[in-house]
């Protein structure tokens, strides 16, 4: 059963959608995917745990999360969401970098498109990538809520270090 909820945030509104028992989607306010609810029926029940540990980003006490997610696509996009998991709380990398830790170094446009189709942002971190020069380029959710993610997760980074 496709299962969604709303949840506010300090980028916005965000949708969870879930089939069953995983997270399928996560979107900003300003993804293109966030505007009109999705098919299945509104239930906050599956998400309250994942709702808890957005709320404890936001609040710069978490820098993992723990849920079971489920985003549909290619296998060349799931090597790329797969790399993003690594990619470290408080950290970027480039795609160049991305195409070539997946084994295809002259993929870089692939990767930038597979990163772009991320159903499950935040949690899979396509935030985190930014252009060989430093640039932001693209984001799904919107190239200000991506900066308000890096700028977060960098004014929280020491103090998570400091937690240990």
């Amino acid at each position: 059963m496709i299962t969604w909820h709303r949840h506010p945030s300090p980028v916005g509104e965000l949708l969870l959608t879930a089939d069953d028992d995983a997270l399928t989607g996560l979107y900003t306010a300003e993804h293109a995917r966030a505007g009109s609810p999705p098919a299945g029926r509104p239930d906050a029940g599956p998400f309250r745990s994942v709702c808890t540990q957005l709320d404890d980003y936001f609040s710069g006490t978490l820098r993992a999360f723990e849920a079971t997610i489920r985003p549909q696509g290619t296998p060349f996009q799931h090597s790329v969401w797969d790399r993003l998991m690594l990619v470290s709380y408080g950290r970027t990398c480039t795609y160049t970098e991305l195409a070539r830790d997946i084994g295809s170094p002259d993929a870089v446009r692939a990767v930038g498109a597979a990163n772009g189709a991320n159903p499950i942002s935040i949690i899979v971190p396509c935030h985190r990538v930014i252009a060989k020069g430093g640039s932001l380029q693209g984001y799904a959710g919107g190239l200000k809520t991506k900066q308000w993610l890096l700028d977060h997760e960098a004014k929280h980074v020491g103090s998570m270090l400091a937690l240990g």
